[in-house]
């Protein structure tokens, strides 16, 4: 009698070789469909049966499956000592570390947070310890810092510290790189790869192109020179919105702040603001110590932000006021459009920006952004390095 050869692509039968190792692909498609498509993939091996667990008590809590009448989990018991003991944050955390490559982990761990809320990933001291520190968690627990005891904010603090170190490290360079000047038309005897000229080069030797072998022979390469900004009394003003939504936008904003202090003939401001606003400037140097000011949440007085800006401006040919928020607004939207047409109207550059961070992707109020618009501000969405290269051109004028 001989045995059924396993054919991949297909789950094995019921009483074939019980030494037959599982298909890979099968079981990962198994792992993302869950116990449901068990019948048609063909089980688990034991090497992606804690996979399946970690993933069961974060995806299995879903309503959506109660409304398809699959089993929920989130709950799922654990055994050790005399009884079962259910799986906790600490439990999943350690797990998901021991079982997933970083990229899956910090997935993970985003998802926990934002779509089940499983708060105790940033509010318990013991998950806090284990806790990789990323984007996702630092937005965590700048909504949720307001809760947390003093031993736990401290732990928090090392979230914050750490991730505010990435974004400076991969920021600074892009921002202060809009500052260094711009390439002129002028041709330069400085030969520097950066600056080189493809189309002068190209052109000045094409009497050296060989035809036979396809090659054009480089006798002199061309490049361009550099014009050098003049940054003198300019002033850029952040108003950011630091309601729940915004919570990207605040850290970017802080960070972008911190990056652009101290630039040669740019004095910088940041503000925050909710229904009251506060002047966060004097902590521009440290993100990290600002960020932990910051209170997420709560109403929107963007109106106020906008009129508390406008104190603040001295030359207004040389002011660019920053307006970050999702235009939802809960105070005066007359009054703000007044404030924002006074500002136009006097010759300072007010930017709307729905989003300030890496990803820019906007969600904001489109009707009163339109308003705005038809005001004379400049609307948006930007990464942190569009927005100095937007200020670095006006500082260059």
């Amino acid at each position: 009698m001989t045995t059924p050869e396993h054919v991949p692509g297909r789950a094995p039968t019921p009483g074939e070789g019980a030494d037959t190792a599982p298909d890979a692909g099968l079981e990962r498609w198994r792992l993302v469909l869950g116990s449901a498509a068990e019948r048609h993939t063909g089980p688990l091996g034991p090497g992606n049966a804690g996979r399946d667990a970690a993933l069961d008590w974060l995806y299995g809590r879903d309503p959506d499956l109660a409304r398809r009448g699959m089993r929920r989990s989130g709950t799922t018991p654990r055994k050790g000592g005399d009884g079962p003991s259910a799986v906790t944050a600490v439990d999943w955390l350690d797990d998901i570390h021991r079982l997933f490559p970083k990229e899956t982990i910090e997935r993970l761990e985003r998802d926990a947070v934002e779509r089940y809320g499983i708060q105790e990933i940033v509010t318990d001291p013991a998950v806090l310890e284990r806790v990789e520190p990323s984007p996702t968690l630092l937005r965590a627990v700048l909504r949720t810092k307001h809760l947390m005891n003093p031993q736990v904010l401290r732990l928090a603090r090392r979230i914050v510290e750490s991730v505010v170190k990435q974004l400076l490290a991969k920021l600074r360079p892009e921002i202060r790189r809009a500052f260094h000047g711009t390439r002129s038309r002028r041709p330069s005897r400085v030969p520097l790869a950066r600056d080189f000229d493809f189309r002068q080069t190209v052109r000045a030797n094409l009497a050296h192109y060989q035809p036979g072998e396809r090659r054009l022979l480089i006798e002199r390469a061309h490049f361009h020179s550099r014009t050098q900004r003049h940054v003198t009394q300019w002033q850029l003003i952040l108003l950011v919105d630091q309601s729940g939504s915004m919570a990207g936008s605040v850290i970017h904003s802080a960070v972008t702040a911190a990056c652009l202090w101290g630039l040669p003939g740019l004095k910088t401001h940041l503000v925050a603001f909710d229904t009251q606003v506060v002047d966060l400037t004097s902590d521009v140097t440290d993100p990290v110590e600002l960020l932990m000011r910051v209170q997420l949440g709560g109403g929107t007085d963007i109106a106020r932000a906008v009129e508390y800006g406008a104190g603040l401006v001295e030359n207004p040919r040389r002011t660019i006021v920053a307006l970050i928020t999702d235009f939802y607004e809960g105070g005066d939207p007359y009054r703000l459009l007044r404030t924002v047409r006074a500002l136009v109207e006097q010759g300072s550059t007010v930017l709307g920006l729905a989003a300030l961070d890496e990803d820019a992707n906007p969600e904001y109020d489109r009707e009163l952004a339109g308003r705005l618009a038809a005001a004379g501000a400049h609307i948006g969405a930007m990464t942190p390095g569009r927005l100095a290269e937007f200020v670095a051109e006006r500082l260059g004028r």
